[in-house]
């Protein structure tokens, strides 16, 4: 069982894994300043490096050599404890682009794209991965406007994703990491 969720990884993360799905475009006027700090996973599709997880969230710091520092953070409530993962992430294109390769362990990346924000608030965002079986709605409070929600829902199913099959976070009360 774990063999297969370090093989899932890995493919999410081999180099070739950093592009961005046809048709799907990257946003522009993206100001990573004001990306940074806490993001919670309010809705993703289902990988094996996730699975069963609650209370997801993100948190991007700036390193000093202008990459940005991932640390992923989700609650495994059938095995009562946290689960990490710390990362680097580095822009594939212009840094006015929402496009980056993040990397957990060694020399592979797997895409970080930022298809949907909100420029004036940076309130929420929509990323996906290199094909279409990628996909998370954050939000920087734990619950989301419904009517956003439901938009960004719709843009994405108009992209192609399997919004049917989204997975929707909780983000309850657990123990502190």
């Amino acid at each position: 069982m774990i063999k297969k969720k370090w093989v899932a990884l890995i493919m999410l993360l081999l180099p070739g894994c950093t592009g961005i799905p046809d048709g799907v475009v990257p946003v522009t006027g993206f100001d990573i300043s004001r990306y940074l700090g806490k993001w919670y996973e309010i809705a993703r599709l289902d990988h094996s490096f996730e699975r069963g997880l609650e209370n997801v969230s993100a948190v991007y710091t700036l390193n000093d050599d202008g990459s940005v520092k991932v640390i992923n953070r989700g609650y495994d409530a059938s095995a009562k404890k946290w689960k990490q993962a710390e990362g680097r992430a580095y822009f594939v294109e212009a840094p006015d682009v929402g496009r980056l390769k993040v990397s957990f362990f060694g020399p592979f990346y797997g895409g970080y794209n930022i298809i949907a924000l909100d420029h004036k608030g940076y309130s929420y965002a929509m990323v996906c991965g290199p094909d279409l079986s990628y996909l998370w709605i954050l939000s920087r409070t734990p619950k989301m406007k419904t009517a956003v929600l439901s938009d960004l829902v719709s843009r994405a199913k108009d992209l192609g994703f399997d919004t049917e099959s989204l997975i929707y976070v909780e983000h309850e009360s657990v123990p502190e990491f």
